[in-house]
């Protein structure tokens, strides 16, 4: 399975970006988001995360084969997480990411359900069913540094297991709203320090206080 690849950018269309990968010339679906990131980039090299699926139908006996591109692991990582909602799948997810990963996982975070159908192809019972099943999977996304595609999660590498969420759900415990919590756990994860549990986490958060 193909899971990055990496050429000079030929051309951009509607829902995909050709790749010149030495005498190769390769198909990638990017959504929306993706897309207006790379339109000005023609010519320029670039490197795509890519998730591997068969389109079409099997009781017709054509199977596609189909890469989707990303710019950064994370939201490879996260678009995958998404299809895995019931009912959503590749091609519903492909037409919902219009907007980055950071704000569609942060809308799943808050519960904002209203928001989630502003994106194509959400309606009011697939956003329930998104948050019902994302809510606590998502804080490492939803952290994700603002507008930066080429980035992964402040907190990937750094917080073991689901310590980071965990440590977001203590901090709604206490009183701080989410976008609070969301910011204390930016600042004290911008060091770079390991974090091995809750406790550490909340005792580095207000002991800069």
């Amino acid at each position: 399975m193909i899971t990055k690849i990496t050429g000079k950018l030929n051309r951009v269309l509607d829902d995909e970006v050709r790749l010149q990968v030495g005498p190769i010339e390769y198909q990638v679906l990017v959504p929306e988001f993706i897309r207006r990131s790379l339109q000005h980039q023609h010519g320029q090299e670039i490197t795509l995360y890519t998730s591997h699926y068969l389109d079409g139908n099997p009781a017709h006996g054509r199977m596609v084969p189909r890469l989707i591109g990303f710019l950064a692991e994370a939201e490879q990582e996260f678009f995958e997480l998404f299809c895995t909602v019931d009912k959503v799948g590749v091609r519903k997810a492909m037409k919902a990411f219009v907007r980055p990963v950071k704000e569609i996982a942060d809308a799943i975070q808050r519960q904002d359900n209203k928001w989630l159908t502003t994106l194509p192809g959400i309606g009011a019972a697939t956003a329930e069913q998104i948050v019902a099943t994302l809510r606590r999977k998502v804080t490492r996304y939803a952290l994700m540094a603002s507008g930066a595609s080429d980035t992964t999660p402040a907190a990937q590498g750094i917080v073991a297991g689901d310590v980071l969420e965990d440590a977001y759900q203590a901090l709604l415990s206490v009183g701080h709203s989410p976008q609070e919590s969301r910011d204390r756990l930016d600042k004290v994860l911008a060091g770079g320090k390991s974090f091995q549990s809750v406790e550490e986490i909340l005792l580095a958060i207000y002991s800069h206080q």
